[in-house]
């Protein structure tokens, strides 16, 4: 069975930062304080600091990277949310229009990070959206426009039949969109890179330090196990970790479970005929199957279960009969390694942020829904404007209602069920199906 105390990981096997922080002791003050070492917590803090805010620190209940920052995809790909017209009601046009504008940025924002603070997170150009047939080759072809418009120095370009083994060498799919603008990243690295330039602009960051209580008012007080901090505003980045901790952050989203392999190995011309481009890959259904090309010439494939929720019991050959589906050819391949743990996802698979009702200077983020590596770098920033001087893209993400999960804690696998099965659904309709 699947265990989240300490997962051993793609990712934990091959990092390059050997970064160890304290945990905290005694009592401090901040500015600003952080709860959550994972990509958002990380980033926003980073951001920050770019902007002088001083006195910022970073609390992480175990270590940097424990939940979906330090086991997911590695994949850089354009969008925030899953799906812009979930909340287009929310926002209105002008506000849709603001996010579509953003939407695509955070490619830009990991690549200029990378080479600003010299990052060693085994950057590669190259992605693939993937296609089933051709309602969903229709949506392929409105996204290449849409992304062209955003990117238009980027090779963005709409494929079908054979030229779709050009960049994966599938018969399982019949279309796909490549964006060269977008690809993979060594996720791990590319947090731990982030948060050891933190270090380097004065942000402290403190590991093995859960948070045990949290007072409000003009002065906020986090109190830990081992000491405690007074600051004047915080924000809470627990992602699917947050344990109740927050009330109301914690009625809003729900956890359901995400899964990944690594193969062995492979050589040259396996990795060749797997993807010519070496990319990272992401089929367009609702709860879709994902993969990418490592830079030890390994097969990294993930996805979770499509309808009904559960945890597998042989998480190498649950992932492994979905990889052979699109791999058949890679049957006498071995599998070196299988991973899993929790995201936490809101009811409009959109990310939400703001601050607690009557609690200004208290910030939050959450529910990402399992698409968070790329977009909690454009959302981090948007985080970070809306701390400091405000944005119009914080006013109107900020804006975004949340709606409560109700009886979470005693049927999270059927709510999770019931709301794949709806999302499968709504695919017919979107062309996601």
């Amino acid at each position: 069975m699947l265990s989240v105390e300490n997962p051993t990981t793609y990712y934990t096997a091959t990092r390059k930062y050997d970064l160890k922080f304290p945990d905290l002791e005694g009592d401090i003050e901040a500015e600003v304080v952080v709860i959550g070492g994972g990509f958002s917590g990380v980033n926003t803090a980073l951001e920050l600091a770019e902007r002088g805010v001083k006195d910022i620190v970073l609390l992480e209940a175990r270590y940097l990277g424990f939940g979906g920052s330090g086991r997911n995809g590695g994949h850089v790909m354009a969008g925030i949310g899953h799906d812009l017209e979930r909340i287009r009601k929310s926002v209105g046009e002008d506000g849709l229009k603001a996010i579509f504008e953003i939407s695509d940025l955070g490619g830009t924002i990991i690549r200029e990070r990378i080479a600003k603070y010299d990052i060693q997170a085994d950057f590669r150009h190259g992605y693939g959206y993937l296609g089933f047939n051709k309602r969903q080759g229709k949506l392929l072809q409105t996204w290449e426009k849409e992304f062209r418009e955003l990117n238009p120095n980027d090779e963005i370009e709409y494929l079908e039949g054979s030229a779709v083994r050009d960049i994966v060498g599938s018969k399982a799919y019949t279309c796909a969109l490549k964006h060269m603008g977008n690809g993979h990243i060594h996720a791990l690295n590319m947090l731990l890179g982030s948060a050891k330039a933190l270090a380097s602009l004065g942000g402290k960051i403190f590991e093995n330090t859960p948070v045990v209580e949290v007072t409000y008012g003009e002065t906020i007080t986090i109190r830990t196990a081992k000491g405690s901090i007074k600051a004047k505003k915080i924000l809470w980045s627990c992602g699917a970790f947050l344990d109740r901790l927050e009330p109301e952050l914690h009625k809003t989203t729900i956890n359901t479970y995400a899964y990944q392999l690594v193969t062995e190995p492979l050589s040259d011309s396996l990795i060749e005929q797997i993807s010519p481009i070496r990319g990272a890959f992401s089929d367009i259904r609702p709860v879709i199957e994902y993969y990418r090309v490592t830079n030890e010439n390994r097969l990294l494939f993930g996805s979770a279960t499509k309808l009904v929720e559960y945890i597998p019991n042989n998480l190498k050959e649950w992932n492994r009969g979905l990889m052979l589906n699109i791999f058949p050819y890679l049957k006498d391949v071995k599998i070196d390694l299988a991973w899993g743990g929790p995201m936490e996802c809101s009811a409009n698979l959109f990310p939400q942020i703001g601050t607690l009702p009557g609690r200004p200077n208290a910030f939050f983020v959450q529910g990402y829904s399992g698409f968070g590596v790329t977009p909690s770098h454009v959302v981090s920033r948007v985080i970070a404007e809306g701390m400091t001087n405000g944005s119009r893209h914080w006013d109107v993400m900020s804006s975004i209602p949340r709606k409560r999960v109700i009886g979470k804690e005693n049927w999270r696998n059927l709510i999770c069920t019931l709301g794949k099965v709806v999302h499968q659904v709504e695919g017919y309709g979107n062309g996601r199906r």
